[in-house]
């Protein structure tokens, strides 16, 4: 079979830009103007015959042909990273996982350090989400994801509960002596639409017609909550440094079930031996009583 010459860096470009949606961010990455960028993209698509990207006026979205060819290339690419770092006596393999953004930043960072040291030959690359990820498009070899473990085409194993609570400011805390006290607040709310019922129902109450501003995250909305804008809704276990520091407080025990964290991977997808190393770890991690 005659394969047809497709030059690397035209190819490295469009996985770039393809990963980050923004020929910006990928120009970033690869140290080229994004001119340069746009140019390389450009030229493998005219080579291929075939438009790899949609513009669009706020960035970018992967065509269908762009969907199909990116899991393959980065698989690839980092194939090609892991044999040249076997034959340079470096060899150090590559694990892709992406985090849901208030996990990665609320357990799993202040963690890490301990990782790489028992793992130094595992190349761990993050990249964070709001909770919607497609493991295939982007490459990606395990997702953390939160919710009830149904995703399809996906095994899903649980990390660990994360119920929710109300999370306001300090300066809040006097007006918050009872659970119907949050009826005269701000309350924030997430893209699930019932966890403001859920969590009155466990406080036996009636939950009120929310008309507060809607977030895609946690972490978002408490560093709202933070500013004294509202009250969050949200794992108090992914802001204990927060609540240790006294800067939120949790004025209720209270607590509503309205999802976990997993680490998913594609059901067609056979674990590979970093995989099932990363899994271990995390389990072992989140076992641990919290620091």
């Amino acid at each position: 079979m005659i394969r047809p010459y497709l030059p690397l860096n035209n190819l490295r470009a469009f996985e770039a830009a393809a990963r980050h949606l923004s020929f910006t961010n990928a120009s970033i990455e690869l140290r080229v103007t994004p001119a340069a960028l746009s140019h390389q993209v450009k030229a493998l698509e005219e080579r291929l015959g075939l438009a790899l990207f949609h513009r669009l006026p706020r960035g970018l979205a992967l065509t269908d042909e762009g969907r199909a060819l990116l899991p393959v290339l980065s698989r690839s690419l980092d194939e090609v990273a892991a044999v040249i770092e076997r034959l340079t006596g470096s060899s150090r393999a590559v694990l892709s996982v992406g985090v849901v953004g208030t996990f990665a930043v609320g357990w799993l960072l202040p963690r890490l350090d301990s990782f790489r040291a028992v793992h130094p030959d595992i190349d761990l690359r993050l990249s964070t989400n709001n909770n919607r990820v497609d493991l295939a498009e982007e490459g990606l070899d395990l997702a953390i994801r939160f919710g009830d473990g149904a995703w399809h085409g996906t095994t899903a194993d649980p990390i660990m509960a994360a119920p929710v609570t109300p999370l306001c400011a300090a300066a809040l805390l006097e007006r918050l002596n009872q659970p119907a006290d949050l009826l005269s607040c701000t309350l924030f709310r997430s893209y699930r639409a019932d966890d403001w019922t859920r969590w009155f129902a466990a406080a036996g109450l009636q939950a009120p017609v929310l008309r507060g501003p809607v977030f895609d995250s946690s972490r978002l909305m408490v560093d709202a909550a933070l500013e004294g804008l509202g009250v969050a809704l949200a794992p108090a276990s992914m802001f204990a440094r927060e609540l240790d520091l006294g800067r939120l407080v949790r004025p209720f025990d209270i607590e509503a079930d309205i999802g976990s964290y997993w680490l998913t991977y594609l059901k067609s997808r056979t674990p590979t031996p970093e995989m099932t190393t990363f899994s271990d770890w995390l389990r072992d991690a989140a076992s641990e009583p919290p620091r």
